[in-house]
């Protein structure tokens, strides 16, 4: 009875956390650029990782007050650092420890004069 009980147990931990791994890799989000001005690129690497990986525009733009849709599934972190390049001065800019597993919606804001960014989660 007791190894029964045993095997449960693990049975249903092994569960809760296989779930739980499911819903992290949902990261799909919708960035909303609110900065001032259009994004050329746009990266994102998990918080605790110092490489920013391939540009997710493409040859695209993310024009001031237009949003876009990113599909993004990493199981491995959810809290990721955002880096966005403006197209008019090539400047960059760095939003830390995003949950995306927690957003469906990010608005990025900036200040170009005083350097302050900022980010509101839906």
């Amino acid at each position: 009875m007791m190894k029964l009980s045993h095997k449960l147990l693990i049975g249903a931990l092994s569960s809760i956390l296989l779930s739980g791994a499911a819903i992290a890799g949902d990261a799909d989000f919708t960035l909303v650029n609110r900065t001032g001005y259009d994004l050329r690129e746009v990266y994102i690497s998990p918080s605790h990782k110092n490489a920013w990986g391939k540009d997710r525009m493409g040859d695209n733009l993310l024009e001031n007050g237009k949003r876009r849709l990113f599909k993004f599934s990493d199981k491995s972190s959810c809290k990721q650092d955002l880096k966005v390049v403006f197209d008019d001065d090539a400047s960059e800019v760095v939003w830390e420890e995003v949950d995306l597993c927690e957003l469906e919606t990010i608005t990025l804001k900036y200040n170009r004069k005083t350097g302050e960014v900022s980010a509101q989660g839906e």
